[in-house]
């Protein structure tokens, strides 16, 4: 959205935040890794959020029904 590019990306280990600004909005985007064992602190990221986008590497076919029981977690 910021750049209007496709922007090659690494996994995430821990977390970033950003600041974006899109159409005279501004976003906080915090970028959480997927790691096993930082899971359990995403609670402590999302719970006073007003959106989450859930990203999820397709073609990692092994992890697709963990992530469905990760976002399902989430939703609780």
């Amino acid at each position: 959205l910021q750049v209007g590019e496709v922007v090659t990306t690494i996994p995430t280990i821990g977390f970033n935040v950003e600041q974006v600004t899109y159409k005279n909005l501004k976003f906080q985007v915090w970028d959480l890794g997927g790691q096993t064992s930082i899971r359990p602190y995403w609670r402590c990221y999302y719970s006073n959020t007003d959106a989450i986008i859930y990203v999820v590497d397709s073609a990692d076919r092994d992890r697709i029904g963990i992530s469905k029981d990760e976002l399902l977690y989430m939703l609780r």
